[in-house]
């Protein structure tokens, strides 16, 4: 009896549109991974998810020089694909006994080499769509080539490999020059513009709007409201602190505390640059449902009577300051990315040296054994990690492009993610001082556990995803 497990792998690397593109590439000889993404017009991350299939299929092969891995067709394997293909197609050596799986066999077959013959039906159907191919055309150049900031990246390895810099050095000081000028540049925009909209939602505004919602919709605007706030949990806390002081309640308080730091609007921008725009916004929509669902929880739970009396009973004090003109909106944008900056810069640097070190220096069989999705407990590994840590999304981001590139699954690394941003050890350790230990009890457990779910789930559909 075959090992149809084995033979799987094999036709698996043949049904995808992607897949079969890069096979036609590579048919003229090795194509650097930079080649490839340039004729596919997919993320990083997509490609590498491609690029594992194929090279366990023993089709493709890849060798590591500098940051980028370039790939070959691997002889051996494409004539043991044409092999197995004339094997499990030939009627003439069947026996009777293996008859009642001949069918399945041939279903099998017919469902993954048609794939070419629906491609370029489709291709055919759509051809006239001139409008819908330019504005996906318009699209991937924004992800790819603004978000993304690929031309950059390009820019860098040639100017490296022009002053002889090259092989795993080479790779590191690309990858760090990289990610650190495509940080800065987005995040800089981003606190800007996020900045400029949050002054029209200052605190006392913001109590008005929660006010005025009632029930599960209260819970929902906090949620929402949290996206436009600061970028990390240690900045949260004291606005949280505002809210429950003002009257509000702690479930609706608490959904704005998980949400400002795991999804806010420039998360949802950096992680389309590097993610795409499926995982970015399924990322953001799935942390909203967290806070939403958290905070409900912790309201149905009781858990008012566990804030501490301080903050319950602090005077609540109006501000009497006046509509804010347009320049003071831009004067309160531009402190805030003054300030912003200086506080998340060295976890940026720390977080980019570190996705450099991973993504040169770290063997790829490491990163899967422990976060690949052959190990069921790398979503819980990658959360309790991720909790002692303190870091924005722009610092953590590197790190899990990183990871993701060597193997890792792609809900493993948001889960990672999340815990870092939301859970991290010092953010709690100043929640502590405004609510009793039972609710932080409760707030750790709900945010876990939403965490490692939805880390499950984007591993569950990473298929569907990249």
């Amino acid at each position: 009896m075959r090992d149809h497990a084995s033979d799987m792998r094999v036709f698996k690397a043949f049904c995808d549109v992607n897949r079969l593109q890069i096979l036609e590439l590579l048919r003229s000889g090795e194509k650097c991974a930079c080649a490839l993404l340039e004729h596919l017009h997919i993320s990083q991350s997509t490609l590498s998810y491609h690029m594992k299939i194929l090279c366990d299929s023993g089709v493709v092969v890849g060798r590591t020089e500098g940051k980028w891995t370039h790939y070959s067709l691997r002889e051996e394997g494409c004539a043991y694909a044409r092999q197995l293909l004339e094997e499990l197609t030939d009627t003439s050596a069947a026996g009777t006994a293996d008859n009642c799986c001949g069918w399945e066999n041939h279903l099998f077959l017919e469902m993954v080499f048609s794939q070419p013959v629906q491609i370029e039906i489709f291709r055919t159907v759509i051809g006239g769509m001139d409008e819908m191919e330019w504005i996906r055309s318009g699209w991937l150049f924004f992800q790819d080539q603004v978000l993304g900031m690929k031309w950059l990246n390009e820019l860098i390895g040639n100017g490296l490999a022009a002053v002889g810099l090259d092989g795993t050095l080479g790779g590191i000081v690309q990858f760090f020059l990289y990610d650190t000028v495509k940080i800065f540049v987005l995040l800089s925009v981003l606190i800007f513009g996020i900045s400029y909209l949050q002054s029209y939602f200052p605190p006392q505004r913001t109590k008005k709007i929660l006010g005025r919602f009632q029930g599960l919709w209260a819970n929902v605007v906090a949620a929402l409201l949290g996206t436009v706030t600061p970028f990390c949990s240690c900045s949260s806390i004291p606005i949280f602190m505002g809210f429950t002081s003002a009257g509000l309640p702690v479930g609706v308080t608490f959904s704005f505390l998980i949400s400002s730091p795991m999804v806010d609007l420039g998360s949802l921008v950096l992680l389309m640059s590097v993610f795409g725009t499926r995982v970015a916004v399924l990322y953001v929509l799935l942390g909203l449902v967290i806070a939403v669902i958290g905070g409900t929880l912790l309201q149905k739970l009781g858990m008012e009577r566990y804030v501490e009396d301080f903050i319950r009973h602090a005077p609540h004090i109006e501000s009497q300051s006046g509509t804010l003109t347009r320049r003071d909106r831009v004067d309160y944008a531009k402190g805030q990315l003054v300030n912003t900056v200086k506080k998340v810069a060295p976890y940026v640097f720390l977080g980019v040296g570190i996705g450099a070190l991973i993504h040169n220096v770290v063997p790829q069989t490491w990163v899967e054994m422990v976060l690949g999705s052959q190990n069921p407990l790398a979503v819980i590994l990658a959360t309790l990690v991720g909790v002692p840590m303190y870091a924005d999304i722009f610092g953590t981001i590197p790190v899990a492009e990183s990871l993701l590139f060597k193997g890792a699954g792609l809900g493993t690394v948001l889960s990672f993610m999340m815990a870092v941003t939301t859970l991290s050890l010092p953010s709690l350790i100043m929640l502590k001082q405004a609510v009793k230990p039972r609710l932080l009890a409760a707030f750790i457990g709900i945010c876990t556990l939403g965490i490692i779910l939805v880390g499950y789930f984007f591993n569950a559909i990473q298929v569907l995803l990249v």
